[in-house]
């Protein structure tokens, strides 16, 4: 038995007063911890900044929207694109994310995706929303992604970001669930949520 997995699950989390000093983990290292057993099969962990963020539970609507969602994404984009449900995606020296919907041209893999070759990120926000309408914003912002949307995972409204510049997109607006969508990089893909029939 190695020394991680003597470690007591679950951990506590802990939240450090602003100013104070952290250590900056890499997705190298974090990747190290992963092998010697120290993320429980239950732990839902994603490497931001360098820093070790737990992730909030998914819930029921959660995995129903991103699962329907994702189907329809699969059989409507041509065979040229791929499409993730929540890759562990090492998006930088100091970033690994696990977004929920992530697509990307098939003329690359995963490991040799960068921010601005992204196509298209979506993130399924129910208790997460706020976290991911705005600390994940900036993360994506600041990485290049040219298009982020957040779903309200109960009201299927939609948040979408576009025009990145630094930790802030130029360009933040907000859609009603029978609005038509379409993603700014996949002209041809336009979606209604409301109209999919999502349970």
């Amino acid at each position: 038995m190695n020394e991680f997995s003597k470690i007591r699950r679950p951990r506590a989390t802990t939240q450090a007063a602003e100013g104070l000093m952290r250590l900056q983990w890499t997705v190298e290292e974090f990747d190290a911890l992963g092998e010697h057993g120290f993320f429980s099969a239950d732990d839902r962990v994603e490497l931001i900044g360098g820093e070790l963020v737990p992730m909030s539970p998914k819930g029921n609507r959660h995995e129903v929207v991103r699962g329907q969602f994702g189907q329809w994404l699969t059989r409507n984009l041509p065979v040229d694109f791929n499409v993730y449900i929540e890759p562990g995606w090492r998006a930088g020296p100091t970033h690994y994310i696990e977004p929920d919907i992530l697509v990307f041209p098939n003329t690359m893999g995963l490991d040799q995706l960068l921010g601005p070759d992204v196509l298209l990120i979506i993130e399924i926000a129910n208790s997460s929303l706020s976290y991911d309408a705005g600390r994940k914003a900036k993360i994506y912002a600041a990485l290049g992604v040219r298009d982020y949307w957040v779903l309200n995972a109960i009201t299927l409204e939609t948040r979408i970001h576009r025009a990145p510049a630094g930790e802030t997109y130029g360009h933040v607006s907000d859609h009603a669930q029978d609005e038509t969508l379409t993603p700014e990089l996949l002209p041809d893909l336009a979606v209604c949520l409301g109209a999919l029939g999502i349970g």
